[in-house]
């Protein structure tokens, strides 16, 4: 009979120093307990914590560690989360004096991803951010490492555990970075079979929980897995959805960004991140019923600049607005972008119809050239592949020919000037 497994306890330190506002230290708090209760942890407290400096060896000072020991034993903690990046020595050290695991932001956020990748290449990608945080941390007590690989000759006379664990993990990551660009070949290959077909791509990006996967599940009329829960699916898809022009095209749905997004992440996520690159226009949900919304906006937008993507076309979309009474939407504070935002509830369907036109208006803005094109009768083919793949906007018969007027995607505008009449 298997034995039911009890979430660990766990204890929550939020940070406030020189670096960030109070506002945003408590903020970032919420949302790192919201952290710890998705890797299915048990918050068991929770202690908010203002730091003029931070301690090179114990992050916090000798009299707060000590005050959080006797806190930590009473309610008998098992892991304590900082909010915060540790160094390896910090994070030694806090371990050695609290005797609980001890875990910063971006090993938290690691964990999060391990539970939540599916596919191969998700898995892969999250294992090698993984090693890439371990290395620096590794102190001698990982042996377990070393018996999972034998072979006469792995060891040399005088080697330390310590650097035998440290040469294990380098190979590990070696190894996964092989592996994974066999596995992103493939995606590499999908992409660009779907760039040589004139149909535009759409990502869905936005923070962490924000409704992208339930918007997309609504347009495309798909099932993935839509939680309310921070970073539900993290292997993107793509599905056909047609405009209600008739025209197609890709829609893909994406991780979602969060604050201080770990750079190890950044780097093993290139390929989720490539498939962004790859559109032509961007949907940036936003979860219009969330206090700090304006914070996550900024951060979405820091990370695509980061990422070198902040030129790309951007619709921007308020979702969940079915959370919020009608007049305190009106008179929130981004009142100011009201036109150029787009009012959806992606869960009750509210508002779909305009974020499609919406669509098919940038589109036409940044993506597709009208042309005036007469198509003689004897090349009726033409005309036939006009109607599959391009927007047609009006269309006669005349005795020359049939004569239309009609917006291309940048692959095909050369295929047809010879057709192009003033």
């Amino acid at each position: 009979m298997n034995k039911k497994t009890t979430p660990e306890r766990a204890f929550v330190l939020g940070v406030h120093s020189p670096k960030n506002s109070q506002f945003e230290a408590w903020e970032s708090l919420e949302e790192a307990k919201n952290l710890v209760m998705t890797a299915g942890a048990e918050l068991c407290g929770q202690e908010f914590i203002e730091l003029r400096q931070f301690s090179p060896s114990t992050f916090f000072g000798q009299g707060k560690v000590e005050e959080l020991q006797v806190k930590l034993k009473a309610e008998q903690i098992e892991v304590v989360i900082v909010d915060h990046e540790l160094s390896p020595v910090q994070n030694r050290n806090l371990e050695d004096f609290w005797k609980v695991r001890v875990i910063d932001r971006t090993g938290l956020i690691l964990d999060i991803f391990a539970q939540r990748a599916q596919s191969k290449e998700g898995k892969l990608q999250v294992e090698l951010a993984q090693y890439q945080y371990i290395l620096p941390r590794l102190v001698g007590a990982w042996t377990h490492l070393s018996k999972q690989k034998g072979g006469i000759g792995l060891r040399g006379p005088g080697e330390t555990q310590l650097e035998v664990d440290r040469r294990r993990v380098r190979e590990r990551i070696t190894g996964i970075k092989k592996s994974l660009k066999k596995v992103t070949s493939s995606r590499e290959l999908h992409r660009n079979t779907r760039q040589s077909v004139p149909i535009p791509t759409i990502s869905l990006i936005g923070y962490t929980n924000a409704g992208k996967s339930t918007l997309f599940n609504q347009l495309v009329g798909a099932s993935e897995l839509a939680e309310d829960k921070l970073f539900a699916t993290l292997d993107p898809k793509t599905r056909k959805l047609r405009l209600p022009s008739g025209q197609k095209v890709l829609m893909s749905d994406t991780v979602g960004f969060i604050r201080n997004l770990p750079h190890q992440l950044v780097e093993s996520f290139k390929s989720t991140f490539e498939e962004v690159a790859g559109s032509d226009l961007l949907i940036h949900v936003i979860d219009a019923s969330h206090p700090d919304r304006e914070q996550q906006v900024q951060t979405v937008e820091k990370i695509l600049w980061e990422l070198g993507l902040n030129d790309k076309p951007v619709i921007k979309v308020m979702n969940k607005i079915d959370k919020l009474e009608l007049d305190l939407f009106q008179n929130n504070a981004l009142v100011g972008e009201s036109r150029s935002v787009v009012k959806i509830s992606g869960l009750q369907g509210y508002g779909l119809d305009q974020l499609l036109n919406r669509v098919e208006q940038k589109l036409s803005e940044c993506y597709y050239r009208r042309m005036h094109l007469l198509i003689p009768h004897a090349k009726g083919k033409v005309l036939n592949e006009l109607y599959t793949h391009a927007s047609i906007l009006s269309a006669k018969n005349t005795a020359m020919g049939s004569e239309v007027e009609v917006n291309l995607p940048p692959r095909w505008q050369g295929l047809y000037e010879e057709f192009e009449v003033a």
